[in-house]
């Protein structure tokens, strides 16, 4: 589910500047995404409306009872499926719902490609290999890749957090997914909204940029094509 996490832990200010780090001086020959609010744009109040429709309570009560934790993160690499970390989001919440009414909020995060964006993937990903790397679990990769499929097919390889035992921002999941790519890390450019997942990627050797808007993300993918 941190494929929507900034949503709380971020400004909700709208910037359009690209924010760049210092990079590697080796050329890009490869260039990862991150998913939520770069290709998808990504609701959270919409989960939490859901389930507070269903439960009584309010969004904004919800949305202060919920944390990022370790059963998160076990969700999100495979160690733990939906129906526990829905148990699990029951306790934290104090909140009971049917099974159907869990799964139905949660995915209810998705609001649609951002359509510049997936507009350019196809000349950007003819000129340079394109790939994904998303933190994400089952129940949402079901989702999305029933639901966007054009989106996502100029990806050459999505690599799915809860598939490979992998999140972000840890550095050595940079490595291991630019060794699946058949690239350097210096080689890649990286392109998420999270500045700790971008930290991550440059920790890890790739350039990076961080983007907090679907107009940053076209300028990103604009300056690759340049």
């Amino acid at each position: 589910m941190s494929l929507w996490i900034r949503t709380f832990t971020q400004p909700s200010v709208p910037v359009t500047r690209v924010s760049k780090r210092p990079c590697p001086s080796d050329p890009t020959r490869a260039v990862l995404f991150d998913l939520g609010n770069v290709i998808l744009e990504l609701d959270v109040r919409r989960v939490f409306a859901h389930w507070a429709d269903l439960s009584g309570e309010s969004t904004d009560t919800l949305i202060t009872r919920w944390v990022l934790d370790e059963a998160y993160k076990r969700h999100e690499t495979g160690q733990l499926d939906f129906h526990d970390y829905a148990a699990h989001l029951s306790r934290m919440l104090d909140i009971e719902l049917p099974a159907s009414g869990w799964q139905a909020g949660w995915n209810a995060l998705f609001r649609g490609p951002y359509a510049d964006v997936t507009a350019r993937l196809p000349s950007l990903s003819a000129r340079l290999p394109c790939f994904c790397f998303t933190n994400t679990n089952p129940t949402h990769q079901a989702q999305w890749q029933r639901d966007y499929p054009d989106a996502i097919k100029g990806f050459r390889k999505i690599y799915v957090s809860s598939e490979i035992g992998r999140r972000k921002p840890d550095p050595e999941s940079y490595r291991w997914v630019a060794s699946d790519m058949g690239f350097a890390p210096g080689e890649i450019h990286f392109i998420d909204d999270s500045q700790a997942n971008v930290d991550g990627a440059i920790s890890a050797g790739m350039r990076a940029t961080r983007v907090r808007s679907e107009a940053d993300v076209v300028a990103a993918m604009d300056a690759l094509l340049s």
